[in-house]
């Protein structure tokens, strides 16, 4: 006898925004086993400072347990220590234009309940992260890509847009940007395209959203002045993580901006403040002074990685893939020749047991079938040579 088909279905019960959400796709093509994954930025794992953070949360627990342990606020002397880091990159910071998040990711997923009306544009890089852009367009924004090139966000495409929407009689919600180190490129926007960037947003009302979690881990070239640093009318909203320089699991970022923002992104974490435990371990390990030293560390073995990785590709890739080199970050953006699709050389390396992150996952416009961004951070030097000999010969299979 035939099943029947039964009078309700639990999926009935979904709201409306929970039936149109896509399902993640990363993963879902796999099906080899990988044994070189360039796809995700992890962290290396070699490097979390496990023995600095065992001793700082045993002091904690030993000192500070009551207050640690209990439900309340993140630790004070952590709002202190980011606010110092703030300040030391020129950025006005106290406590009430501090918010302390679940990681960055958190934070800038928040935006759109701040923002955000069906409907309304957001303005976003193309490519970008589309990790936290797909959050924006799930809250119904209508979104607009700015190109990227070697220099980050063409911005004087950016002032065509936004003359063009103002015509339209049309106020963009805010700006979303990687400048330095931008996933997935490794760009670093020079300082006259970031003061345009900063003038536009004052001038036309819009703000900036500078998502910075990569500037610490710089390998070469000068520091270039934040996006925040250089803002002086109060239209840049700064986000950063722990994540990068600490360790990912840790679950802790932070931003900076108008204290009316702050406010309003604090009203909808409904899950309420950080927890206080972890965020008094970071307080302490970050008062131990031995941060920076770490994040020197952290430099030299990612910027060994990326010079491995890139002398692989050298060696390795036809000479018409281009791989940019970025300044630091966990990144290597290749530009592969016209006829090479990124989503099939893909399928083509999984069957190697190779992966990397095709283009068109970094686009909110469907373009970025002709890149490919390779991960470096997770990965063993063992590895990167192993993953980028296979995937040359991948590539080179196509001349055939």
């Amino acid at each position: 006898m035939a099943p029947t088909t039964p009078a309700y279905q639990i999926t009935d019960l979904f709201a409306e925004r929970a039936r149109k959400i896509a399902p993640p796709t990363y993963g879902t093509e796999l099906t080899k086993i990988i044994t070189v994954s360039f796809a995700y930025g992890l962290a290396d794992p070699i490097l979390f400072p496990h023995a600095d953070l065992a001793t700082a949360s045993a002091a904690v627990l030993a000192e500070e347990a009551p207050i640690a342990l209990n439900y309340g606020p993140p630790s004070a002397q952590l709002y202190e220590q980011i606010i110092f880091r703030l300040q030391a990159q020129g950025i006005p910071a106290d406590r009430d234009r501090v918010i302390i998040g679940y990681g960055s990711g958190q934070i800038l997923g928040l935006l759109p309940n701040v923002f955000v009306e069906p409907g309304d544009v957001v303005i976003v890089e193309g490519p970008t992260f589309l990790g936290v852009v797909t959050r924006f367009f799930q809250a119904g924004a209508r979104l607009i890509t700015i190109p990227v090139d070697e220099l980050g966000m063409d911005v004087d495409a950016l002032e065509e847009t936004l003359s063009d929407l103002k015509k339209q009689g049309i106020r963009p919600r805010f700006i979303y940007t990687i400048p330095t180190f931008h996933n997935p490129t490794g760009a670093t926007m020079p300082l006259s395209r970031r003061q345009k960037l900063v003038a536009l947003a004052a001038e036309y009302g819009v703000l900036v959203v500078e998502d910075d979690a990569y500037s610490d881990l710089r390998f070469q070239g000068e520091i270039v002045p934040s996006l925040a640093s250089l803002d002086k009318e109060g239209w840049v909203l700064y986000v950063s993580t722990f994540s990068k320089i600490i360790a990912p699991g840790i679950r802790l970022g932070w931003a900076c901006g108008d204290p009316a923002i702050i406010q309003r992104l604090a009203m909808f974490k409904s899950e309420g403040p950080v927890g206080p435990f972890i965020s008094h371990v970071v307080a302490r390990y970050c008062a131990t002074g031995k941060l920076d030293h770490h994040i020197q560390e952290l430099i030299a073995c990612y910027k060994h990685k990326c010079n491995l990785l890139l002398e692989a590709i050298a060696q390795e890739f036809p000479s018409d893939v281009v791989a940019l080199r970025p300044g630091g970050g966990f990144f290597v953006w290749c530009k592969l020749p016209p006829h090479i699709s990124a989503k099939a050389l893909l399928t083509a390396a999984n069957e190697y047991g190779i992966s990397f992150l095709p283009g068109t996952r970094c686009y909110a416009n469907g373009q970025g079938d002709d890149a490919i961004r390779l991960a470096f951070s997770f990965q063993t030097t063992e590895k990167i040579v192993e993953g980028i000999a296979v995937l040359g010969t991948v590539l080179r299979g196509w001349r055939n």
